[in-house]
């Protein structure tokens, strides 16, 4: 079987994509300058907490994936980022190819809310490649990338800022239930409201008198919605 071995050299946001997308910059070696005539790869990506160290800030915003920093000895484990498959066209002995990962800003996932909390430094993320090599010289042959292929990369935390700022620049996200929007929408029409950010801050001073302002509570209350 052909040995194969995998690094990432390097990563990028994608400026052109339609939505959020880091391209990673993959090796691809195989032993014995071997002819491979097509490489169906998939590529795992996970996210290894526990191998980097993390500021005051950065805890805080973590507590709700890790609990308190005691308890991160237990409870700081890998965390899935993104699963894509890849097609590594012909090559002999080595080549670098692009690893197209589409990405999301929903706070709901745990990846998200993780890369959201970092301030600076870097991402350590563990890559788990497998597939399907069709390799040979006088004609092919069809063997597995076996499932022990792996390549560490350290992303840097600047590359998923510069992703996030090209599609929401200087925004936030968060997904709400379908009667919730639907409240918010008629709330904005009835008060003729120009967009969803001053929609949002109407709420927040109609709920700011009394003791404590909740949102929530003052967006049922104004459209006689109950609470989802």
């Amino acid at each position: 079987m052909t040995a194969f071995s995998f690094a990432c050299t390097g990563v990028r946001a994608d400026q052109y994509a339609a939505g959020p997308t880091l391209v990673f910059r993959l090796r691809v070696t195989a032993g014995d300058n071997a002819r491979v005539h097509a490489l169906a790869l998939r590529c795992q990506i996970r996210i290894e907490p526990a191998r980097r160290g993390y500021e005051s800030a950065e805890a805080d915003g973590l507590a709700d994936l890790f609990g308190e920093r005691s308890r991160w000895g237990s409870t700081l484990q890998p965390v899935q980022f993104a699963q894509v498959s890849v097609m590594v066209p012909s090559f002999t002995g080595e080549i670098e190819t692009d690893l197209v990962v589409p990405c999301t800003y929903d706070m709901d996932i745990a990846a998200t809310r993780y890369l959201t909390a970092l301030t600076d430094g870097e991402v350590p993320l563990l890559m788990l490649f497998s597939g399907t090599a069709f390799t040979g010289t006088g004609g092919f042959q069809v063997e597995p990338v076996p499932w022990d292929r792996e390549a560490a990369f350290r992303m840097p935390v600047t590359a998923w800022r510069e992703m996030v700022e090209q599609h929401f620049p200087g925004c936030g996200w968060i997904r709400l239930p379908r009667d919730t929007m639907d409240a918010l929408l008629a709330y904005r029409s009835r008060h003729a409201l120009p967009s969803w950010e001053a929609t949002v801050a109407a709420l927040l001073e109609e709920g700011a008198d009394p003791p404590a302002h909740d949102p929530l509570r003052a967006l049922t209350a104004t459209t006689g919605r109950t609470d989802p």
